[in-house]
């Protein structure tokens, strides 16, 4: 493994009885990377994330350059009803930090300190899903992985999620995994795109594979191509 290197993955295959779900995943991210995995519904991309951590069975390598990872996955809003009635102040105590730790990441993804005092049934969307990251920021990880953040969010509180990542990525010079339907998103953020539809169809620089042709491989017919990004 190349000391640049913070993960590689190597012939990663995972099959649930007589279903192969992913079949031969070999790549590689450096520090500091944004890899955005793109793919139709029911194409590995949970798999994969839950793969590369060791979450459940599979064969071949994974190689991670550092145990410093935070990962949230998909549905969170939906855990969160089984949640029992504790405040986010509680909830935070389950990461090894301090009170002023916490009330600085709070508000440096936009949310009032007095928000502490309030139970997860009481936040709005927009709310849960701030407190999240600040959740998954808090211990100042290597790297994050996303599993569709802004799920059920309007466009703005979209823009308004994908902002703050950005924020963070460039302050804490994290290596950010993310698993997100929107190509707005990937010409906005990503350094790299992983194309996956049970095996990896494509991979590189958006701007290189993202193409008319590699997307109808993804997607089929009916994808319209929008190139968007706005210059820094």
């Amino acid at each position: 493994m190349k000391n640049k290197e913070i993960l590689k993955v190597e012939d990663l295959n995972v099959r649930f009885d007589d279903v192969q779900i992913l079949s031969n995943i070999n790549f590689s991210l450096k520090k500091k990377d944004v890899l955005i995995i793109l793919g139709p519904n029911g194409s590995g991309k949970s798999t994969l994330l839950r793969a590369i951590l060791n979450l459940i069975p599979h064969t071949g390598k994974v190689l991670w350059n550092t145990k410093d990872i935070s990962y949230l996955p998909s549905q969170e809003l939906l855990i969160r009803k089984n949640i029992p009635p504790i405040s986010i102040e509680e909830f935070f105590k389950f990461k090894n930090t301090t009170k002023s730790e916490v009330t600085s990441i709070i508000k440096s993804v936009g949310l009032e300190e007095s928000i502490l005092k309030k139970e997860f049934s009481q936040l709005s969307t927009g709310q849960f899903q701030r407190m999240i990251i600040a959740w998954s920021l808090v211990n100042k990880p290597k790297v994050l992985i996303f599993d569709e953040p802004t799920s059920g969010i309007d466009i703005g509180g979209e823009e308004t999620i994908y902002t703050l990542l950005h924020k963070f990525w460039e302050e804490y010079g994290l290596t950010i995994i993310l698993v997100t339907h929107d190509l707005n998103i990937v010409w906005e953020h990503a350094s790299k795109v992983l194309c996956l539809n049970k095996k990896i169809t494509c991979m590189g620089e958006p701007e290189k594979i993202l193409t008319p042709e590699n997307l109808k491989k993804i997607y089929g017919t009916g994808i319209k191509f929008y190139k968007h990004r706005h210059k820094k």
